[in-house]
């Protein structure tokens, strides 16, 4: 039986409400800042494609991976990264906006998080099979942006990414994000080489403050 379908995405995310982000810009760094969200409750982990060894990366974290824990890849923007993607072991997917592989991933059966600004975006998204949305860059708009979408789109699970710290949560959950997709916040230093202790720390914090 097929253990990461849509359904099972859409309730690990209603569940934990927070996508970790791993965006590095140099090969070897991914890995350990991957093992070491897991190890501190994180469950859903976005590689993005951006960084160098992703592909690498999402296949040792999937295969190392305990019973729901989600590895998933990021700035997925065409057909071919939704191969890429899955060739590599990746569980879901994540763009950054409403482009190709929405469709493409949804077509695969891969859970997606598609990227969206506006309720055009939004309701796009949704029709080319997305099971997720997310607001982004959510900071950008803050929450009087969010709710506005929030509002006459009540069906879609919508999710805040970009620009989103421990400080701004409770404000987009007041206002109906059922996630968010945490990067520079959580991982802060540790893209660059920095102190994995201190991330752990960040990741308890971040998965305390996102949870249902």
């Amino acid at each position: 039986m097929n253990d990461h379908t849509p359904d099972q995405f859409r309730d690990t995310l209603f569940e934990t409400g927070l996508v970790a982000i791993i965006r590095c810009k140099d090969a070897g760094l991914a890995l350990p800042i991957g093992r070491t969200l897991v190890a501190n409750g994180v469950r859903l982990l976005e590689v993005t494609l951006t960084t160098p060894d992703a592909l690498e990366a999402i296949t040792t974290l999937s295969a190392e991976a305990p019973e729901g824990i989600w590895v998933g890849a990021g700035t997925v923007i065409t057909a071919d990264d939704v191969e890429r993607a899955r060739g590599a072991g990746a569980r879901f997917a994540v763009t950054p906006g409403v482009c190709p592989a929405v469709a493409e991933a949804s077509a695969a059966g891969l859970p997606t998080l598609a990227g969206a600004w506006t309720a055009s975006e939004v309701i796009a998204a949704v029709a080319d099979g997305a099971t997720a949305v997310k607001i982004f860059p959510a900071s950008s708009g803050g929450v009087s942006h969010f709710k506005a979408l929030r509002d006459p789109l009540p069906h879609v699970p919508l999710t805040a990414v970009g620009g989103v710290g421990l400080a701004e949560i409770p404000a987009f959950r007041e206002v109906g994000a059922v996630g968010f997709g945490i990067g520079g916040p959580l991982v802060g230093d540790a893209a660059r080489g920095g102190s994995l202790d201190e991330l752990a720390v960040r990741a308890r914090q971040f998965v305390e403050a996102c949870r249902a």
